[in-house]
Order: C-alpha cells, then structure tokens, then sequence
C-alpha cells in the first residue's frame, strides 16, 4: 500500500467510526480523494504537502473537464473534512481549503411524476410473472414509504411488520426509523411473499426481503435498470432518476395537505432544510394548475 493510500484509508476510517457514514458515502470519498491524489502525484506533490493554490488548480482543471458545479462542490466538502482531520491530527499545520469558497449552486427541483405517471408505472409488471410481481410488490412499497432504493433493496424480511403494516428502515448513518406501508402496498407485499418470494428462491434460503432470481441481494442498478423498463412500457418519457418515486412521494404528500415535519421524518431527514425543496415543488405545481384551470391564469 502506497502512504497516500495509507492516508485514504485512515481518514476513511476515522470517518466510519466518527458518524457512521454509508458504504455508498465513504465509496464517493474514496473516489474523489484517489483522484485529486492522482492529480498531485503529476505534479509532484502528495495529500500532505499541498497549499490553496494546488487545489485551486486541481478544481480550475475539473471546469476545463465540463464537470457540474454540484460535484465541484461535492468534492471541495469531501476535501475539507479531509484536511481538517489531518489538522486535528497535527499532520499539516495548516488547512489548504480554509479561503476555498464553495461553488455558487441553485436548488434545482427533484424531478417527480404526477399522481397518474405513478399509477401507470405501478400497473406496468405483469403479477403474473414471478419478476414482475416481485417488482410490483417493490414499487408499490417504494411509493407508499419513500424509501431510497439502498434501503428498499437491502430490506430483511425481519424489518417488516405485517401485522402492523410497517417497515423498520435503516437509513443513512445506520439511523432507524419506521414506516408505515398503506393497505395497498401492503396487500401487494403479502401477495408476492406467499406466491411469488417462494418461488424465486426455490430450494435456497435468504432474509433478503426482494432477491434477485439468483436467491442474492438485488443491486441497485439493476432494480434501476427494472424501473426504466417499467416506465417505457407505461409510456412515461419524463426523465427518471433512482429517487424518482421517493420524490413523488413526498411531493404527493405535501400536494395532500401533509405536515412537513410528517414527511421530513418518513423521509429519514435529519434536516428539515432537505425536506423544505418538497414544498417549492408542491407550489410550483399549485402554479401549474392555476393557469390550466383559472379563467384568468
């Protein structure tokens, strides 16, 4: 292992054990630190040895790249915390990134669907179809709870409650927080657990709430790659993102008249900043109505 890495790898360690950050969170980390590394061993330099300058450039050369503001910013926050550690461990006796301003950001609106998107996307899998039952039991629970795909594809069959129609979360920073499903998630979920879960698994045994057809924890991507299906099959051609339907969710909610702080803890938000977003949206689609349907919109 080179020091740099031993410097990656140690700070990485330190963060586990400070806050708790996901596996997804500390994997960014990793991969904007092995590359700013990278960059400064062409120049000649290491981590350690480094001034404002040095990064000023590094983040001048990632604009050359036509790399987006957000990452930029993503980047420069991963890079302070980096360098304010090794400050507090007197392996530097200045922080380089102290004068650094973060790059200017707007606060772009999460991409959401309307009520009927949603209800076409859910009737798109076929029950039918092992598969698709399992996708449909996926996607319903996904809209009724707002859950991020990470936390609805590593589900445990002990994290749901049937009797009391709730999911035990773990969501980011192993932070619990439970859920409720709604009668209509829930009636779908009990359907693919009797009829569509046992045959997927066959002869294997797993806690995995939603398998793979290989009896394993589904991927991400791959229940990404099963939503984009489902949505051209729906003839939905908004653009899609993972968080498409935890979006929807929340804007649905609010649109309905729900508290923000309602939704700000089904979210699992520590913020409740990161939930106010929901209400721009909510109004922005006030405004849309408004001129649809006012005589003098």
């Amino acid at each position: 292992m080179s020091p740099e890495q031993g410097v990656i790898d140690a700070y990485l360690d330190a963060l586990w054990m400070e806050k708790g950050l996901s596996d997804n969170t500390l994997s960014s980390y990793r991969r904007d630190l092995k590359q700013f590394s990278l960059w400064l061993s062409s120049q000649e330099l290491g981590l350690l040895k480094v001034d404002d300058g040095n990064i000023r450039r590094y983040l001048a050369a990632r604009l050359n790249q036509k790399l987006s503001a957000r990452s930029t910013a993503r980047l420069l926050s991963c890079l302070r915390g980096f360098y304010q550690y090794q400050l507090r461990e007197s392996r530097i006796s200045v922080d380089p990134t102290l004068e650094i301003e973060s790059p200017k950001l707007g606060s772009p609106l999460p991409k959401s669907l309307s009520e009927q998107d949603v209800e076409d996307l859910l009737a798109a899998p076929d029950p039918e179809k092992t598969l698709e039952l399992r996708d449909r039991a996926m996607l319903e629970l996904l809209y009724a709870s707002g859950l991020r795909v990470t936390e609805l594809v590593s589900l445990q069959l002990g994290q749901v409650s049937m009797n009391q129609g709730v999911v035990r979360v773990i969501g980011k920073g192993s932070k619990e927080r439970l859920v409720p499903m709604g009668e209509e998630a829930l009636s779908w979920l009990e359907r693919y657990c009797r009829h569509g879960r046992p045959l997927l698994l066959g002869e294997r045994m797993s806690e995995v709430l939603f398998p793979s057809k290989r009896g394993t924890m589904m991927t991400r991507q791959t229940f990404w790659h099963r939503i984009k299906l489902y949505a051209l099959r729906a003839g939905i051609s908004k653009p899609l993102s993972p968080h498409t339907l935890r979006h929807a969710f929340a804007t649905h909610l609010i649109n309905h008249g729900a508290d923000l702080r309602v939704v700000q803890l089904l979210l699992g938000h520590s913020d409740l900043s990161t939930t106010q977003i929901y209400t721009h949206v909510a109004r922005e689609r006030m405004k849309e109505l408004h001129a649809v349907h006012h005589p003098r919109g």
